[in-house]
């Protein structure tokens, strides 16, 4: 399935992520006319950073059933 949207939710410090997950949840509650077509959860780290990245790829205009968006 096809995509023409792409974004990126990323956070190293830990109180930013553990509010990851809201922060997403938010985006999709702003943007109801969006499909989720696929995420990636990306986690990385160095000698000092630890890094989560979640990318979100999605189609504009296309109504998500609820179902869809808790499982995110």
């Amino acid at each position: 399935m096809q995509f023409d949207g792409v974004k990126v939710f990323s956070a190293t410090k830990a109180k930013e992520r553990e509010e990851l997950g809201e922060r997403l949840t938010r985006w999709l509650n702003d943007n109801q006319g969006v499909k989720v077509i696929d995420t990636v959860v990306t986690q990385s780290s160095d000698h000092e950073f630890h890094c989560l990245t979640i990318t979100v790829f999605y189609q504009h205009g296309t109504a998500q059933p609820q179902g869809l968006r808790a499982a995110i």
